[in-house]
């Protein structure tokens, strides 16, 4: 169970979130004295909450025990599964070559670099090209995109679907099937409609709309693909405590892991850079620290090699590390100029 699903205040609920504690499991270790400290309540009060905490939680465990036990799955259903999971092209063929297919749903996929490699334009690609009918090798779902940076451009989402559009007329021209019914139905401003866009000003917003997320999956099952864009700028700004902020991390990666399993959806967090120490020198490292690179499926870094962008697959359980290049161009991400001009000559 949820914090937010507590039988206690709305106020109570509000400082639990805002201290990190987003689960009944991150109150199973801690004492009333040290829970009161934190929220700043009285002991009585805290103790309380620890109370109706360990009964819910008690409630919870039995009711869980058989369906943990009916949830048992075969390692061949696991297989078929991976196999027959959908992808989301990020329209580079060389990036999508490297990623086995695209960004994998059920999974939590970061990707970070510095700035101006364009990490929000991949971030507004995915959530267009999630939106490709299935009869195109797409979803045919819809996205939410989390910008806590204000970065998002509708301007250029707009852009990048009158593009995506114009892809799929000439595809289906090279395949000589009727585009013009679906041609129709699809306009760029369509493909805007289904970007549910949320803009968050604080870490304790960040995470009450992640909390919310449960609800408003359930009520729009058609949203194939979350955008976090970016996931680390709220918690560099307002932290001063890092074992309440690797706390709070924890606790969102661990919600936005069990969504994208219960959902069957991709999971895309944008992260920043940071300068980290090692061996008497200096280099660039994605931030959020060591224990936060090990909460997410894959990690993607992006990174320049002299003139051109490339991405390389720095963790995966499944995916071998390797890079490519890619171009961020009017169009939207796209293979590298070198690349093509390869092909070219080929």
């Amino acid at each position: 169970m949820e914090i937010w699903r507590l039988p206690i205040s709305a106020s109570q609920r509000g400082k639990l979130i805002s201290s990190g504690y987003t689960s009944l499991s991150s109150l199973s270790s801690i004492s009333s004295s040290d829970l009161a400290r934190e929220l700043k309540v009285s002991e009585s009060e805290a103790m309380n909450i620890l109370k109706v905490a360990s009964h819910s939680r008690g409630s919870e465990t039995s009711n869980a025990s058989c369906s943990i036990v009916e949830g048992a799955q075969s390692a061949w259903d696991m297989l078929h599964d991976e196999e027959s999971l959908m992808h989301i092209t990020t329209s580079s063929a060389d990036l999508d070559n490297i990623l086995g297919g695209g960004i994998h749903c059920k999974e939590v996929t970061e990707i970070g670099g510095v700035p101006g490699i364009g990490k929000t334009q991949l971030g507004i690609q995915i959530a267009v090209n999630v939106q490709i009918p299935n009869d195109f090798g797409g979803l045919g779902g819809k996205a939410i995109y989390i910008d806590t940076e204000g970065s998002f451009m509708v301007e250029r989402a707009f852009q990048i679907a009158e593009a995506c559009i114009e892809d799929m007329s000439e595809y289906n021209r090279f395949l000589r099937k009727d585009f013009q019914e679906c041609k129709i139905k699809m306009l760029p401003q369509d493909i805007l409609e289904n970007i549910f866009y949320f803009r968050i000003c604080s870490y304790t917003e960040q995470i009450a709309l992640i909390n919310y997320l449960d609800k408003f999956l359930s009520e729009h099952k058609d949203v194939k693909v979350i955008v976090v864009d970016s996931v680390t700028f709220h918690f560099r700004q307002d932290f001063d405590d890092m074992a309440l902020r690797t706390r709070v991390l924890s606790g969102m990666a661990l919600k936005l892991m069990n969504l994208a399993k219960r959902f069957s959806l991709a999971v895309v967090l944008l992260n920043q850079v940071t300068t980290k120490h090692t061996e008497a020198s200096f280099q660039l490292a994605l931030a959020l620290g060591d224990s936060w690179s090990h909460t997410c499926t894959n990690r993607i870094v992006l990174y320049w090699n002299g003139n051109e962008r490339y991405a390389y697959i720095d963790k995966s359980p499944s995916l071998r590390s390797a890079s490519a290049a890619y171009s961020v161009t009017a169009r939207g991400i796209r293979n590298s100029s070198s690349s093509c001009k390869r092909i070219k000559m080929m």
